[in-house]
């Protein structure tokens, strides 16, 4: 391995050991939901992009309805009830969106990680026969490939 890679993989394992070294991450990974997610990557992976996604639409309805509260402070009581319930409804409708699409784009990473994961394997393998080949000083000879039907004219 180069020497920038060694660098990196130090870094990251650094940095992990941080994060797994943090109380809060401990007692997560101890319950039962932190053990199920672990157990399940693709669900953990659509719950992280879920969260993440929907962190703006649900910002943005909190902001709405902090609006719409101080106007019905104002005196639009019967209109408040009416807006929220529409905001709510749109909410729902986003975030079923956003849902779908989270599941979407963490099956499209997904496939993606296994497709290169497995390329990479292969690379590597093929490389490190090559470099044995190299080694040994031997490079694979060809089998000669017989001539079927010369026999099969002769046959006849």
């Amino acid at each position: 391995m180069s020497k920038e890679m060694q660098e990196l993989q130090k870094h990251w394992h650094s940095m992990m050991q941080t994060i797994h070294s943090n109380a809060n991450v401990v007692a997560f990974m101890n319950s039962r939901i932190g053990q199920y997610l672990d157990d399940h990557p693709f669900v953990a992976l659509s719950l992280l992009m879920f969260i993440a996604v929907s962190a703006v639409p649900v910002g943005f309805f909190l902001v709405f309805v902090v609006t719409t509260a101080v106007m019905a402070c104002i005196g639009v009581i019967v209109m408040e009830g009416v807006v929220i319930a529409i905001g709510g409804i749109a909410l729902l409708c986003v975030l079923c969106g956003l849902g779908a699409l989270s599941v979407g784009v963490s099956g499209v990473l997904s496939v993606s990680y296994v497709a290169l994961s497995t390329l990479v394997n292969y690379w590597c393998a093929s490389r490190g026969q090559i470099r044995k080949q190299d080694v040994n000083g031997s490079l694979p000879q060809k089998q000669p490939v017989l001539d079927l039907s010369a026999n099969i004219g002769k046959s006849e």
